[in-house]
């Protein structure tokens, strides 16, 4: 390919890589261009290389986006952790199956006349540097060669995963052309296929990429947060962890299935291979456990953190920095947010266990919990992934502010719609998990708080997970065990946990756990999807493992509404500054004395009032979640079918004729 141009993505933007330092940062350049002189020297390969951390990452600035290259919450608002948003993959009155060119998931990309980010583009540059760099990199030393490949290897295998999980089995396309060229007119391999390849390049990536505490190893300071070793290695128990659930496994019932045996076993080792490296969990408390993305300091290594997203606090576009969005977002509009925070839905205050770890029961007669009053004798994690009226939320230079959630009458004679709200909410609580206690209300919109895409407790929530699916239940209970024991849950009855006595109980006390310790992180559509736990038909993964699916089901959430219907806020000062409840005190009488003047106020002054109108609505009625079975493996879009006549499209999806698909995508 002589000096045929590659024509990027990229126009006029800075270059930013993700995952490395601020100085790293600042030296990039801008291009729009590369051809084989990327070979010349390291600097020139170093470019090429950042542009693809930017490809990748460049849209990754909320924890709960998902999807390289795309990296949005759209995902995440199909669960119960966001409502309001009824997409149409959980809309009742939508059918999607190909009938109309909107139906199908945009992430493959479209026909396009010019190169634009599309997964296949990215697949086309990793292709491209790994088939030239041997040969045309004589002056490129060899450690540098090394790392260069092994990133390369590691992009496209977590490309390809993102493909696999969200249409099955796809073209598994390794030369450097783009997808619908005539030399390589591949056509569908199937899911297990990709699944092997997706690992052979971890295999690759994890051979070839510096490890902490090996020689050649990256440096703290200059280049943290770049692709490891650690991240391959991590990766594949992911990515066989997905293998070997329903969806891709029709043997997943069966404790002896060679899939569920490859992903524990890999686990496992990723597991020994991490803890000799310094990774783990990090702290030792709940208040850890919150702090532990502060700490990165961009530089700073965290046992925690095997993928990271590192972001910049600068207020300028001078570097390209990126920012992250979260603080702004989930930040209240009294303390300089962009507007009312997220709202979390009721189902969500109603999850999460008491504080020995038990689950809430809310009725019957081993009922232990009050919903009115959701927020006493709650899992320490609670109180820092959630935020309401009387609890501690600070900022800087307001180390004692106190959120306050409620809502009074304006108008005694009127009967709907006018009410005065000190923040206009759909839930007494909001959710505030990865905020930074010392955030500058000034420039909450420049916050540099780092966001972990994979960390160490998910490593061992893979593992508890392999060993129930295997009936290991012993271990199953270990491993949770391991996660709660960091947070301070009592260690009695197994961390609260209980005794669990078949295999599916331990399958589902592992996702109850994901859905608790994983908590708007971007994981929760992905687990109900592998699982299939939207169905609610006979012999579904949700009747097996006795979960309630979400088809039918919505997003709720409730006013705290004054008692007294008349133009006077319900609160005095004198309320406002007898409460303060400080998640650091959690446990203590001090908390406990916090937490019971906060209900003695809500029972003289508030009561439980319903939304005006449905959270979840469509046509402003209200909506309960619909996830058809032909959505967990999307179609193709029918114009790639059509121009790329070799690539057959799913079952249950159309192709541009109207005919619906032959090719099975999960096997």
């Amino acid at each position: 390919m002589n000096k045929k141009k590659l024509i990027y993505i990229l126009s006029s933007l800075a270059i930013l890589a993700t995952g490395c330092s601020k100085k790293f940062l600042s030296d990039l350049k801008s291009y729009n261009q590369f051809d084989e002189t990327i070979f010349t020297n390291e600097a020139q390969a170093q470019l090429y290389i950042n542009n693809m951390y930017y490809n990748f990452y460049n849209t990754y600035k909320l924890p709960t986006a998902t999807l390289a290259g795309v990296y949005d919450d759209s995902k995440t608002k199909m669960t119960e952790e966001m409502g309001g948003t009824v997409a149409d993959r959980i809309n009742p009155t939508k059918n999607l199956d190909g009938t109309n060119s909107n139906d199908y998931d945009a992430y493959f990309g479209v026909v396009a006349s010019s190169v634009q980010n599309y997964p296949y583009t990215r697949i086309r540059f990793c292709n491209f540097f790994l088939e030239k760099v041997e040969e045309l990199g004589q002056n490129l030393s060899a450690n540098f060669k090394s790392a260069s490949k092994g990133q390369m290897y590691f992009f496209r295998a977590i490309q390809y995963y993102d493909l696999v999980r969200t249409y099955g089995g796809v073209p598994i396309v390794l030369k450097a052309g783009q997808l619908g060229d005539s030399s390589i007119q591949v056509p569908r391999s199937t899911a297990t296929q990709v699944f092997t390849q997706i690992i052979k390049d971890l295999d690759s990536a994890e051979a070839l990429l510096p490890t902490r505490g090996k020689p050649g190893a990256w440096t703290d300071a200059s280049d943290y947060g770049k692709i490891t070793g650690a991240a391959a290695t991590a990766m594949k128990s992911r990515v066989l962890l997905t293998a070997a659930s329903p969806l891709f496994n029709a043997d997943w019932d069966n404790a002896g299935s060679s899939k569920w045996q490859a992903a524990l076993a890999t686990s496992l080792k990723a597991e020994t291979a991490l803890t000799s490296q310094g990774y783990g969990l990090y702290g030792t408390s709940a208040k850890d456990w919150a702090d532990m993305t502060k700490i990165l300091n961009n530089t700073t290594f965290n046992p925690e953190a095997i993928m990271v997203q590192l972001m910049s606090s600068a207020s300028t576009a001078a570097g390209a920095q990126l920012n992250n969005g979260w603080e702004n977002s989930i930040r209240l509009s009294d303390v300089g947010g962009s507007g009312n925070g997220i709202s979390a839905p009721k189902e969500m205050l109603d999850l999460f266990p008491l504080a020995d770890g038990s689950r809430p029961i809310a009725s019957g007669a081993n009922k232990n919990y009050v919903d009115t009053f959701f927020f006493e004798n709650r899992d320490p994690r609670f109180y820092r992934t959630f935020a309401f009226s009387g609890e501690k939320w600070p900022l800087k230079g307001n180390a004692n502010k106190v959120v306050w959630l409620y809502r009074w009458k304006k108008d005694p004679s009127q009967t709907t719609g006018l009410y005065y709200a000190n923040i206009s909410t759909n839930s007494p609580a909001v959710v505030r998990k990865f905020t930074d206690t010392n955030a500058d209300s000034t420039i909450f919109q420049y916050s540099g708080t780092d966001i972990f895409e994979y960390r160490y407790a998910e490593l061992l929530l893979n593992i508890a997970e392999c060993y129930a699916a295997t009936g290991d239940i012993g271990n199953t209970i270990t491993y949770l065990g391991k996660i709660r024991k960091r947070v301070g849950i009592p260690a009695a009855n197994n961390y609260g946990i209980g005794n669990l006595t078949t295999k599916y109980q331990a399958i589902e006390a592992v996702l109850y756990e994901r859905r608790v310790e994983l908590a708007y992180e971007g994981k929760r559509f992905w687990d109900i999807h592998r699982w299939m736990l939207y169905d609610n038909t006979a012999g579904s993964t949700s009747s097996k493992l006795g979960t309630t699916p979400l088809n039918g089901s919505s997003r709720n959430g409730y006013y705290w509404q004054s008692l007294v219907l008349n133009n006077t806020d319900p609160l005095t000062a004198a309320d406002r500054a007898s409460i303060s409840i400080d998640p650091d005190a959690w446990g203590t009488a001090a908390f406990n004395t916090q937490i019971a003047n906060l209900k003695t106020l809500y029972r003289s002054k508030f009561t439980r009032a319903p939304l005006d109108k449905p959270w979840d609505a469509v046509n402003s009625a209200q909506s309960n979640i619909l996830f058809r079975p032909n959505y967990y493996l999307s179609g193709i879009n029918s114009t790639i079918i059509s121009t790329n006549t070799w690539i057959t499209q799913t079952t249950q999806w159309k192709d541009a004729s109207g005919i619906m698909g032959t090719f099975v995508p999960n096997n």
